[in-house]
């Protein structure tokens, strides 16, 4: 009996070599679906890094419309030689941010499982001074590149959201 458990064991692990590597977001849906259920408050927040402004400044709270894991192939992150994501344009940045998450240069292609949330947007706030271009996917009344409505729905992986009170 001990053989034949070998022996599966052996057998079995190039097909769990193959399968996708799960994301943050993804495990998170697969331990606890109960924290992301259609209708949950959930809130995407930014800022407050700093030593006196801690708590996040900025933030977009929306319900829950539904939650899935998805595959993705990773691809490289977009770059522009010369400079850094600080000295990034908005547009710049913008294309990083749609891109996420991707890799590295020089880190082969590989898939994912990526746990993604789709949210109904009720309330924002979103920074407006031209130093947050490049800060974060919230600014001047976007969410990267769409401009903020209240009941639209917006994708966000599952781990960049927080429990909210309505």
């Amino acid at each position: 009996m001990r053989t034949l458990l070998l022996l599966l064991t052996v057998l079995a692990l190039p097909v769990l070599a193959d399968e996708p590597v799960l994301r943050p977001s993804a495990r998170l849906l697969f331990k606890k679906p109960e924290v992301l259920q259609a209708g949950a408050c959930v809130a995407y927040k930014e800022g407050g890094s700093g030593w006196i402004m801690t708590d996040p400044v900025f933030y977009l709270k929306g319900t829950v419309v539904s939650a899935e894991i998805r595959g993705r192939r990773l691809q490289t992150c977009p770059e522009v030689p010369g400079k850094s994501v600080e000295q990034y344009s908005r547009e710049e940045f913008n294309r990083l941010a749609l891109a996420y998450p991707c890799l590295e240069a020089g880190v082969p292609e590989h898939d994912m499982q990526i746990g993604m949330v789709r949210l109904r947007v009720t309330t924002w706030e979103t920074p407006y001074a031209k130093l947050a271009a490049n800060a974060g996917r919230l600014y001047r009344g976007m969410f990267i590149d769409r401009k903020l409505q209240k009941n639209m729905d917006i994708e966000v992986e599952a781990d960049l959201l927080e429990a909210c009170e309505p």
